[in-house]
């Protein structure tokens, strides 16, 4: 299968529903072909659930939607055993997240208890519920949106679940000229409904495979220690990126250079993901005076090109 002409399609059709958002459309299509979950922050009511909606619809895919909310619980995501009288048996009712594609509304609105029984889903692509392991659906991606932690009724998400995010990135307010089209145009949400599925399971497992076989040269992968390197410093951040987190912004590099038609990495890869891919794994050291994100590419601009 040629990648680039089935790429371009979809990000045709996300541009469609998503205006004037081509980077951040690219990043969530570079994240889900990578095989990762993403995670989109930003403030209520710019486009992050319309955002997640579309992706689901395009890649074709199972999905379903939870919103979490602060009475949420663990069984009402992974699901609980019923007592069947005429069975005289527990049976196990599945939840939501035996699906190809989680939309987890607003996760940060759960309480920790409930965001943690994600983890093993997202790690593992299983669930164990009463000592018995079930695995979940493939492909198996968790795509969440989140309100800033300043807002009302918000837990910040745990280190550990972070993590296990490929992607973390936000959208922000459109410009003036992508704003007209939003108040002149129709409801976005009901387009997403429209949006016909243009990859099939398989086709989406052999751009995954295509993926992992982009040539990453030692030269690059020494740009990416010295990267890796520079978050261990001490300088920039409180903590270092550990090796999981270097395998992912590989890996999401190869899928940015997919995406760009490449079947190589190049520094402009890496530099284009790095932040979406790390910051939200990482703290500022307490003088920085800016945020992770703005600390990411303030140490990118200072470590040299290969």
């Amino acid at each position: 299968m040629q990648a680039q002409p089935k790429i371009k399609s979809i990000l045709d059709q996300l541009n469609t529903v998503i205006v004037g958002k081509t980077d951040s459309v690219r990043d969530c299509v570079a994240c889900l072909l990578a095989g990762g979950h993403l995670l989109i922050e930003d403030v209520p009511g710019v486009g992050k659930t319309t955002l997640a909606h579309a992706l689901a619809h395009t890649f074709g895919l199972q999905f379903a939607r939870v919103q979490f909310t602060a009475d949420l619980m663990p069984s009402d995501l992974i699901g609980v055993s019923v007592y069947e009288r005429g069975k005289e048996a527990f049976m196990f009712h599945s939840g939501p997240v035996f699906t190809q594609v989680l939309l987890a509304d607003e996760i940060n609105r759960a309480s920790p208890k409930t965001q943690s029984a994600l983890l093993e889903a997202m790690e593992e692509k299983q669930v164990s519920v009463e000592g018995e392991t079930r695995a979940l659906p493939s492909p198996f991606f968790v795509i969440a949106t989140q309100n800033p932690h300043d807002q009302l009724g918000t837990y910040a998400l745990p280190e550990s679940q972070l993590d296990r995010f490929l992607m973390r990135i936000s959208l922000g307010y459109p410009d003036r000229a992508a704003e007209r089209q939003l108040l002149s145009g129709g409801d976005r949400r009901e387009m997403t409904s429209t949006m016909l599925p243009l990859l099939s399971a398989e086709e989406l497992a052999a751009l995954q495979q295509q993926v992992l076989a982009v040539h990453a040269a030692g030269p690059l992968l020494d740009y990416v220690q010295d990267l890796i390197a520079a978050t261990r410093s001490g300088r920039w951040f409180l903590q270092g990126l550990s090796p999981r987190a270097g395998i992912a912004l590989v890996r999401a590099a190869k899928a940015q250079a997919l995406v760009e038609g490449r079947d190589y990495v190049a520094p402009d890869d890496v530099q284009a993901i790095v932040a979406q891919t790390i910051a939200h794994r990482l703290v500022p050291v307490g003088d920085a005076g800016r945020g992770a994100v703005e600390q990411v590419r303030a140490m990118v601009e200072a470590v040299p090109l290969p």
